[in-house]
């Protein structure tokens, strides 16, 4: 097989409605979700064979607060796709699922795999210990905030105000809302328990009602429960196949040019997606200008608007056409290992977008980001 044959590419992807915490996927763990998504994705592809022994060569899934154990293999055994696919499972917190993506992108160059079905699972509703508590992001004598307070400190630290928070945050919730009106999640939907529309996105949040919330991490703040994600339950998956695979099958896809993983200050996570978009980049020999789509998990709009502005995007003015055009986790949800994942679907939905990054800045302080080019 030629280098050119090992060339790893994005051909479909699959999801969950996104749950809000407590309500109505609550009853489903992560395994449980995800195996739904791994089963449309194997029947998408018409991967799974009569006799019911499929040609998906690996699982990869993200999963930052499950039960432990092997959450992919248990979903995978759960899908039907049969004894022989292995599964692995991955944390790199709320960059799992783009993680899992690169991970199968590695293994198709390597020659290792042909096909790799790869996202992430998360429900934050059965959680060990409940949705609030978590492992630390750092060991002692680092620091070690919890996400809400560092999107506070990065905010004031880079005098991103209040108003530009909610403006973004209202922009978010209604672009979802006019995608999800337009049709536009319908394909990559897989129905749970009877749920079928994701919970979180809802009309009417206006700036001037933003505005009327109060900061969720102490007075002073900026960050409020208006221009932050929830806490969600949900899946994600894609499938990435070789190129052999993608160009004998005749499909379209997004070819994995390049993906980063960087390390920065764990005080301030928020500021690690922007030098791991530049990575990508400059390993590619791609501009920034070039780039007609960057989808950042919307973990809080603080966040969002410190990547952009450390990029030179506007998000709100010359640059919203690029950046999150159809929202993002601040309106539909950020179930944490299966965000990753959602961003390249936002990509892969988009026949207009020749070149596309999806990137995330993760609890701990670091960032991770893939590039993406459309081919077929």
């Amino acid at each position: 097989m030629t280098e050119t044959d090992r060339r790893p590419v994005v051909v479909a992807g699959r999801r969950t409605p996104f749950g809000t915490a407590g309500r109505a996927l609550a009853r489903f763990g992560p395994a449980e979700l995800a195996a739904p998504v791994l089963a449309a994705l194997a029947d998408d592809l018409k991967l799974v064979v009569a006799d019911r022994h499929p040609v998906v060569d690996e699982v990869v899934l993200g999963n930052c607060r499950g039960p432990g154990g092997d959450v992919a293999r248990v979903a995978a055994l759960a899908a039907g796709l049969g004894a022989g696919v292995p599964g692995t499972t991955l944390d790199r917190q709320c960059g799992s699922g783009l993680e899992a993506v690169r991970w199968a992108a590695t293994l198709i160059a390597a020659g290792e795999a042909d096909v790799v079905l790869a996202g992430g699972t998360e429900s934050a509703s059965t959680a060990p210990g409940g949705p609030d508590v978590r492992a630390a992001f750092a060991p002692a004598g680092w620091p070690d905030p919890d996400m809400g307070p560092a999107a506070d400190a990065v905010a004031h630290r880079l005098g991103i105000g209040r108003e530009r928070q909610d403006a973004y945050a209202a922009r978010s919730h209604a672009r979802t809302l006019a995608r999800r009106e337009a049709g536009g999640f319908d394909a990559e939907l897989v129905p749970v328990g009877g749920v079928a529309r994701d919970e979180r996105p809802r009309p009417g949040l206006t700036p001037a009602v933003l505005a009327r919330l109060r900061p969720a991490f102490g007075a002073g703040g900026t960050v409020t429960a208006g221009n932050a994600c929830g806490v969600n339950d949900g899946a994600a998956a894609v499938a990435v196949v070789s190129e052999r695979v993608r160009a004998a099958a005749g499909l379209p896809g997004l070819r994995v040019v390049a993906t980063a993983a960087v390390g920065g200050d764990p005080a301030f996570p928020a500021l690690a997606a922007a030098p791991a978009v530049r990575a990508v980049l400059r390993r590619a020999g791609v501009r920034l200008a070039d780039v007609d789509r960057l989808e950042v998990t919307e973990a809080f709009a603080a966040q969002v608007l410190a990547c952009t502005d450390e990029l030179g995007l506007d998000a709100l003015g010359a640059d919203a056409g690029r950046v999150c055009p159809d929202g993002g986790a601040i309106a539909v949800g950020h179930p944490w290992a299966a965000s990753g994942a959602f961003l390249v679907l936002r990509l892969l939905a988009d026949p207009r977008c020749r070149w596309g990054v999806a990137a995330c800045a993760i609890g701990g302080g670091q960032g991770v980001a893939a590039l993406f080019e459309r081919v077929g």
